[in-house]
């Protein structure tokens, strides 16, 4: 039995791309069939979600209309409800403008991901390639251009390598060894401590002893 979790149809955005995607996840692991799709999804609909589609379903039928059957409509008329149109539009600009700069590469990759997937853009995988490069920073994208690979994937995890380089070659920069050398040490320290000369110890002259018995008859 798949337990498909809880949809409360609130005008969350975010909350409601998570439901799609961890159904959809279900759905792929159990191999779930696509005419039991838009039942098993229904079933988990609680609040405001049941509500509204039990209202849609009774307008379909008051229409003559056919009910929603396949998971590709029953999904559109979902995110025709809980997406507004500008949110695509304003996440399609950010995936357009997104760069790395302070995020690390696995952190940049998964937010392009994250938006291609609620942008819902599907594409060749060269052209995400090309996307993942672009944005990349300037230190490690010019650092291995010629670096040859498969796919995306083998991509990602060559550059992961090449920022973890880049960053253990930095932080040996910042701790340098230093050797010591009396030019390292300011002029008051280098004779005031361990390099202060030392005046020679003179020793008392010892005095012969005296023969006390000499004289004394």
């Amino acid at each position: 039995k798949v337990y498909l979790p809880h949809f409360y149809g609130k005008n969350n955005v975010k909350e409601y791309l998570y439901w799609e995607m961890k159904v959809e996840q279900l759905f792929a692991c159990h191999k779930v069939s696509e005419e039991k799709k838009v039942l098993m999804a229904t079933s988990g609909f609680q609040g405001n979600a049941i509500y509204w589609f039990t209202s849609l379903e009774r307008e379909k039928r008051f229409r003559d209309d056919p009910l929603i059957q396949y998971s590709n409509e029953f999904r559109s008329t979902l995110r025709r409800r809980h997406i507004p149109s500008h949110y695509g539009r304003a996440l399609l600009n950010k995936l357009q403008k997104l760069q790395q700069r302070s995020l690390s590469v696995e952190e940049y990759i998964q937010t392009m991901k994250l938006y291609m997937m609620r942008v819902g853009i599907r594409e060749e995988e060269r052209t995400t390639i090309a996307r993942f490069q672009s944005g990349l920073n300037l230190e490690i994208r010019d650092k291995f251009k010629l670096l040859p690979y498969r796919d995306l994937n083998e991509l990602v995890q060559l550059w992961i390598r090449v920022e973890q380089r880049i960053k253990r070659k930095a932080s040996h920069k910042k701790e340098p060894f230093t050797f010591f050398h009396p030019k390292n040490l300011k002029e008051e320290d280098y004779f005031s401590k361990s390099h202060t000369k030392r005046e020679p110890s003179i020793k008392k002259r010892k005095e012969p002893k005296r023969d006390t018995n000499v004289g004394e008859e």
